[in-house]
């Protein structure tokens, strides 16, 4: 569900981790991804600017995109940032050291520290809903996903997420995907990782 050509990230952009699987004892925050059931993700959701009903400013989230993370550390982070976002957006991050000058080189950056983890959701609402609205699909559709399937799972999210608006040009959109690419052998599906 993934268009090969489509184009990256631009403008104002939330950028963020989250950890995907039930609880591990002993294991709290990001050191819990050592444990075989859990995953790491990162996620980049456009954040554009509208006018609401009253003329006040808002912000409502655009596209999004999100993979699976090896660590957060800074060279990965870098990888999914040149991937998915054009060169000269603005990143609103929460402060991690993954973010680090060397990861962010080519965009601008706006941290949000949070020092309460109960209140990240306020520092930067959209990749929050959008990682709550994951998990929620994840757990009430699916009722769970292995790790080893979990990055499918991830392309259907975003290819749904990014034509919530538009269900019909969703569709033709799928249509199109499938048309321009190769046959996938049930050898090659069955073995893929």
């Amino acid at each position: 569900m993934v268009d090969k050509n489509r184009s990256r990230l631009s403008g104002l952009i939330e950028v963020d981790e989250a950890i995907l699987g039930g609880r591990a004892k002993g294991k709290p925050g990001r050191g819990s991804t050592a444990v075989p059931h859990k995953s790491l993700l990162i996620g980049a959701v456009e954040v554009l600017p509208y006018a609401t009903k009253k003329g006040k400013r808002g912000e409502r989230a655009g596209r999004l995109r999100l993979s699976i993370l090896k660590n957060a550390g800074e060279h990965c982070i870098r990888d999914f940032l040149t991937e998915n976002i054009q060169a000269g957006s603005t990143l609103r991050t929460d402060g991690w050291r993954g973010y680090s000058d060397a990861a962010l080189r080519g965009y601008t950056h706006r941290v949000r520290i949070v020092r309460i983890p109960e209140r990240a959701h306020k520092r930067a609402p959209h990749i929050h809903q959008v990682f709550s609205n994951l998990k929620t699909w994840l757990n009430g559709v699916h009722h769970g996903v292995t790790p080893k399937y979990l990055q499918s799972y991830l392309d259907e999210f975003v290819f749904r997420f990014n034509r919530r608006k538009t269900p019909m040009a969703a569709f033709q959109t799928l249509l199109g995907i499938s048309a321009n690419k190769a046959p996938l052998a049930l050898c090659d599906l069955v073995n893929r990782s």
